[in-house]
């Protein structure tokens, strides 16, 4: 510290005030932290003189800078410590007021700053100027999160990055980098923070050039529609340094998202991309249909057709053969990006594969028809040919949407639903019994699961709600694959049976 106590003499209380300020200045701290560290380094020297065992405090007035010294004890029914403690007809002796609870102190004649040790007093302000250091790091940098910041390298260590920023340093972890990158120390650095943790060490504060959430930011610092929130950046995925994909949405219709995003001769996009290590960026639009989001997702490539699955938050895309390759992208890395885009999984299909899966599924429907109803073969295609894939559906549906198909009236399309009804209601009574038989809890029963998957569950040795419990998702994924429930509804149901655990 360029300005130290010393015990040559004595101190006067005005100095000990230009001491606090002339401290608070060069540290750039407020000068009340200077005053509680010198109120702690006469604590320690009083201590010293008068026994730790003491409840020693000591004050120093903001005004004119006198030094108080106080022996403070604690007002209490049954003294157990006589020297921290006392009775309150004692305490009563000294201040009238007292009550059980209050404290009194005991003045005691001061202690000249200049005898107390010049190392010990310089230790306590040194580590107090520290830690009002590090909290004023700590509260400049937690809100600074979510930001990009610039600095200098100053280290590089097992592929880490130290990076200095004045009056401070940030860590670049070797997997926060972009792959292949290399800096050296001296070279300036842009990353993302994108935490700040307060440790004994100081303020730890990591970044990041990896996350997408630093495109982002770079996409925001180049076109000013992003910044003024015309245009909104709804997603981005990415595989750093090589290719990532942003989607873009314009509040305003005259707008185009994209080619804002482009700039005038790509100066914009090819700013983001030299500073991402020539990382390639496909820019898509983004749109509130699925369908049409995810064509757009799939940049270059030529879509069919597109199958949507929202409860299992899936997407089937069937493209032409020779598009089959451009679609998937290089070790699939096209399609991964747009389901990262997306937050849905996507199959892609070629046309043929897609053709004859779908005959496969339209036979399969249809004879499940033929031995559930007992109809003929051409009954059950015109059927599904409809839309309808279950007998629960010909059960339950308007008797009018039966009737209505080509060729059947309200006769048929009563005496096929009331044979619906019959194979369920069969089908559930044998559900039932083997439930039974196998001794299934009642408990997990009630969970809400159909008899299909608690049979299922039931012939893998899942038979009790704590059984049931011990799953994990990708676990009953595996159990019961065609269960159509989505990731949310089945990890509820994991939930709902583990809520006893913490009763």
């Amino acid at each position: 510290m360029a300005i130290a106590l010393t015990n040559k003499g004595n101190v006067g209380n005005t100095e000990i005030l230009q001491i606090a300020d002339a401290v608070a200045r060069e540290k750039g701290i407020g000068r009340e932290q200077i005053i509680e560290a010198l109120e702690s380094a006469v604590q320690v020297a009083g201590r010293r003189k008068y026994g730790h065992e003491h409840n020693i405090k000591a004050e120093i007035d903001r005004k004119s800078g006198e030094i108080k010294l106080f022996r403070v004890i604690d007002v209490v029914e049954e003294v157990e410590n006589e020297i921290t403690q006392i009775t309150l007809k004692e305490a009563r002796r000294k201040n009238k007021e007292a009550e059980i609870g209050d404290q009194i102190k005991d003045r005691l004649p001061p202690i000249d700053l200049g005898r107390i040790s010049a190392q010990t007093t310089k230790q306590v302000i040194v580590q107090k100027v520290r830690d009002a250091e590090r909290d004023k790091q700590f509260d400049e940098f937690k809100d600074r999160i979510g930001e990009i910041i610039s600095g200098t390298v100053k280290q590089v260590e097992y592929g880490n990055v130290t990076v200095d920023f004045g009056r401070t340093e940030a860590i670049l972890r070797r997997e926060e980098l972009i792959p292949r990158e290399i800096f050296r120390i001296g070279d300036r650095i842009r990353a993302y923070v994108y935490d700040v943790r307060r440790e004994k060490a100081g303020p730890q504060i990591f970044l990041t050039r990896t996350r997408p959430e630093f495109m982002a930011k770079l996409f925001a610092q180049e076109v000013p529609e992003i910044y003024d929130g015309i245009i909104e950046i709804k997603s981005v995925a990415r595989d750093p340094g090589s290719r990532a994909k942003i989607a873009v949405y314009s509040h305003d219709s005259n707008i185009n998202p994209v080619l804002s995003c482009v700039g005038v001769r790509g100066a914009r996009v090819q700013a983001v991309v030299a500073e991402l290590q020539g990382e390639k960026v496909d820019i898509v639009e983004w749109s509130s249909d699925p369908a049409t989001y995810i064509v757009n997702a799939l940049s270059s490539a030529e879509v069919s057709k597109v199958v949507i699955d929202e409860t299992r938050e899936r997407i089937e895309v069937v493209v032409p053969e020779d598009q089959l390759s451009l679609a998937i992208g290089r070790r699939g890395q096209n399609v991964r990006l747009a389901s990262q885009l997306l937050g849905w999984n996507i199959d892609i299909l070629t046309e043929e594969v897609e053709s004859t899966r779908r005959a496969e599924e339209f036979n399969s429907i249809s004879a499940n028809f033929i031995e559930a109803l007992n109809v003929e073969e051409v009954i059950a295609q015109l059927l599904v040919t409809e839309g309808f894939t279950g007998v629960e559906e010909v059960a339950y549906v308007p008797l009018e949407d039966i009737a209505a198909i080509e060729g059947f009236d309200e006769e048929l399309a009563n005496e096929l639903r009331e044979r619906a009804r019959e194979w369920l209601s069969s089908q559930k009574e044998e559900a039932e019994n083997k439930l039974r038989n196998l001794g299934m809890d009642e408990k997990l029963i009630e969970l809400g699961f159909s008899d299909e998957i608690l049979v299922t569950l039931g012939e893998n040795k899942i038979l009790t709600l704590d059984d049931f419990a011990d799953l994990s998702l990708d676990e009953f994924i595996e159990l019961v694959p065609n269960s159509h429930l989505s990731h949310e509804e089945i990890n509820s149901m994991i939930m709902k049976a583990r809520a006893h655990w913490f009763e």
